[in-house]
């Protein structure tokens, strides 16, 4: 399994909600995903994040697909451009519970 962690800072973290809501809406719609997570910070140490995306697919070419997709590729265009300052997004093979 792989998954899709995305960082966001966001320009006014009163968005929050709003891509939370929109990415359990839209995500999971995608071809090749097989669950999305939302995260938002639990401590001090976290809280140079704003929100994390975590997006879980069966293999690393799901991910390519997924990246060219045009239901993600409008998700980021009319979601997350606007509203995000910084966006880190790093992919990483997963076993176990």
């Amino acid at each position: 399994m792989i998954e899709r962690h995305v960082y966001l800072r966001l320009k006014d973290r009163a968005d929050r909600a709003r891509i939370e809501e929109r990415a359990l809406a839209v995500l999971p719609t995608i071809p090749g995903v097989r669950g999305v997570l939302v995260g938002i910070p639990a401590d001090e140490a976290s809280d140079v994040w704003d929100v994390a995306l975590t997006v879980r697919f069966g293999a690393l070419s799901d991910v390519g697909a997924y990246l060219a997709d045009p239901i993600h590729r409008a998700f980021v265009a009319e979601e997350l451009e606007p509203r995000v300052e910084v966006r880190k997004a790093w992919n990483f093979t997963v076993k176990g519970g």
